[in-house]
């Protein structure tokens, strides 16, 4: 926990905390990297709700303890056991953080999400859609659904769906991470300040408003590793269909597009397939709320099947590193499959509300080159 935390006593797996104008969330499981589980959620999302309507304050924060992540991800542990125990939990779980996850995006107050050390999964989530994104030089961002056989969520594919030109899509498919130079060149973050600022910027939260605090802290980005690749991104990852992506990257002369081949070959061909087609699908939907519910539907599909409980479980409960993937090849996933994960769930459907206000200022609704 940072300095500017201290005056948090570490109990409960989220803080929430006043301090005059602002008001903070720690999350607070920082031996599980503040991995997200459900209650932590719900607590979040009550919070917003209670602070939304308090005239005292100006700006919420959000912050993680420990020296080591913001957050990340969703507690999958708790997937894997309740994929087979209870699965309505799961779909309780993603409703819940689909909820939020747009909460934050429609808030009418200042969100400040400090984006520092490590944001995957569900801490891009709660941080990506917030209306001011904080990275530093320590940030280490992505999505590494696809290493356990899901599917980017939480938004995920709204945000990838529109990044420049397909670096999205490269890293949906082969789960890899970003930093923050490239998180904000992608439109995935606002500012960048050196972590050494940042307890001074956490005071000027509480003294000043939020643009003016962060702007006064912020300094130049480093360049962006990602933009220097996106030649041959966009050569490669072009179109719908996989199979032709992954030969054009094999094909490629440059090590990192056959690297990148490599590593998509490796995961659920279920998983990658459905997660090409979410992002294509979410780059036409109109809003974030609209991706969600697409979400929800390919997050339910998904853990119904037999690839994510067997990713989680190769991944960090046998730690074997060695999933075995039914189907085990792209070629015997049809597209019939792939449709129906994206097939209307009913009554089960997730109904996000609509607010009547625009979308904050870094929406990232960029002319895409295919």
């Amino acid at each position: 926990m940072s300095s500017a935390d201290a005056s948090v006593v570490a109990e409960g797996e989220v803080l929430l905390q006043r301090d005059g104008q602002l008001a903070r969330i720690v999350l607070n499981r920082p031996k599980a990297l503040n991995a997200l589980t459900h209650d932590m959620i719900r607590s979040i999302a009550a919070a917003l709700t209670e602070w939304a309507d308090d005239d005292e304050v100006e700006t919420v924060l959000l912050t993680g303890s420990g020296d080591r992540a913001l957050c990340a991800g969703g507690d999958i542990v708790s997937i894997y056991r309740d994929a087979d125990a209870d699965p309505d939990e799961n779909a309780r779980f993603w409703a819940d953080e689909y909820t939020l996850n747009a909460q934050i995006k429609r808030y009418p107050k200042p969100f400040v999400a400090l984006m520092d050390r490590i944001v995957l999964g569900g801490g891009v989530g709660l941080s990506g859609h917030a209306s001011h994104r904080v990275v530093t030089e320590r940030t280490k961002l992505g999505m590494p659904e696809t290493t356990i056989g899901f599917v980017p969520d939480v938004g995920g594919t709204y945000l990838y769906s529109r990044t420049p030109g397909e670096l999205g899509t490269h890293l949906a498919l082969t789960a890899a991470t970003m930093t923050g130079a490239d998180a904000i060149a992608l439109g995935l973050a606002d500012s960048f300040v050196e972590s050494t600022q940042l307890d001074s910027l956490v005071d000027a939260l509480n003294r000043m408003p939020a643009a003016a605090a962060i702007t006064q802290h912020t300094s130049p980005p480093p360049p962006a590793p990602l933009l220097a690749e996106r030649v041959w991104i966009d050569e490669c990852y072009f179109g719908n269909d996989l199979p032709a992506i992954i030969e054009r990257l094999q094909r490629s002369s440059i090590q990192a597009a056959q690297e990148a081949a490599t590593a998509i070959s490796a995961k659920s061909p279920t998983a990658v397939t459905v997660t090409l087609e979410s992002l294509r699908r979410a780059r036409a939907r109109d809003g974030l709320e609209d991706v969600l519910e697409q979400e929800y539907r390919v997050s339910l599909r998904m853990v119904a099947g037999h690839d994510v409980v067997e990713g989680i479980r190769a991944q960090v409960i046998d730690k074997d590193r060695n999933p075995s993937w039914q189907p085990s090849t792209l070629a015997e996933v049809s597209d019939a499959d792939v449709q129906a994960h994206f097939a209307p769930l009913g009554e089960r459907e997730l109904r996000l509300p609509r607010a009547n206000t625009t979308d904050h200022h870094h929406d990232t609704e960029r002319e895409v080159t295919a």
